[in-house]
């Protein structure tokens, strides 16, 4: 099978190599044709046999998923990373070397196959291929007007949902590309927002691409106002929606930050202090509409 996610070839290879057949239905619309003469720059193979206990590993980030439905862990190695999530007794385990975008798992041994650890599984992975070819899947909301993409950042509950929900309802033309974890990267030189497979609970799969207009960062308050942040202060408002597991990993996070900085000398980053309410909306599209 093969998908194609923000421009980067996804081909998979062994028992349950069709995603989307194993419940992942957001990768339904990146399926594309198999050419075995196009280069995939992500290659999974689904049926290793992979043994933890070969590798000299060391942890750069352990966290449990979706309110301990698994124990998740990234580790490294000194020829790549191993990423490990268990459920029980079942432990999925997916390897990639450096400077190689061939991934092994062995959840292609499995049976029954989780599609919520595959689905995230499969998230991080495509991360750690995809980093250090200039992509980031960024935690944000994401809308479309004019033409152009908006990305609305921001800690879980601080509203990105509901503000791009007043967006939709109160400024003509406005779309949703993504509620959750579009792929921004450069394309000739041009910030880039990516829909992808990967959307939340909101299930906003589309495989479309717009130059990005401006980021926005979220925090409530008792009023509305918006500024546009200086470079050294919106690579930190950034930095906090990029994928958290890559931050303890100097050269992910390096990558990132080169991403970042490449993209914030074009695309300005605001900071919105706002209520849930459609002024908010209406100060922000005008801000960076209209400006």
């Amino acid at each position: 099978m093969e998908y194609i996610v923000a421009q980067y070839r996804i081909r998979t290879a062994g028992r349950h190599s069709d995603v989307v057949a194993c419940g992942v239905k957001g990768f339904a619309p990146f399926a594309v044709e198999a050419d075995a003469s196009q280069r995939a720059d992500m290659e999974l193979l689904t049926e290793c046999e992979i043994v933890k206990e070969q590798y000299d590993l060391t942890v750069l980030s352990s966290f449990d998923f979706e309110n301990e439905l698994a124990q998740c862990t990234l580790y490294s190695y000194k020829g790549g990373y191993l990423f490990e999530m268990v459920k029980g007794e079942v432990v999925y385990l997916f390897e990639k070397e450096h400077n190689s975008g061939v991934v092994r798992s062995n959840y292609g041994l499995i049976d029954s196959v989780d599609v919520s650890l595959l689905r995230f599984g499969l998230w991080l992975v495509f991360g750690l291929v995809t980093v250090p070819l200039g992509a980031i899947a960024i935690h944000s909301s994401v809308l479309v007007k004019d033409g152009g993409a908006v990305l609305c950042l921001g800690e879980s509950g601080t509203g990105k949902s509901t503000h791009t929900r007043l967006w939709r309802e109160h400024i003509d033309g406005t779309t949703l590309l993504n509620d959750d974890s579009p792929i921004i990267r450069l394309v000739d030189g041009v910030p880039t927002a990516f829909g992808s497979p990967w959307s939340g609970k909101t299930p906003c799969y589309r495989n479309l691409s717009y130059p990005i207009r401006g980021f926005i960062r979220l925090q409530q308050a008792p009023y509305n106002k918006i500024h546009r942040l200086s470079v050294l202060n919106a690579i930190g408002a950034l930095l906090p929606s990029c994928p958290p597991a890559f931050a303890y990993d100097d050269a992910l996070q390096d990558a990132i930050c080169d991403t970042l900085s490449d993209m914030i000398s074009s695309v300005a980053v605001y900071h919105l202090e706002c209520l849930p309410d459609s002024a908010a909306a209406e100060l922000s599209y005008n801000t960076i509409f209209n400006r």
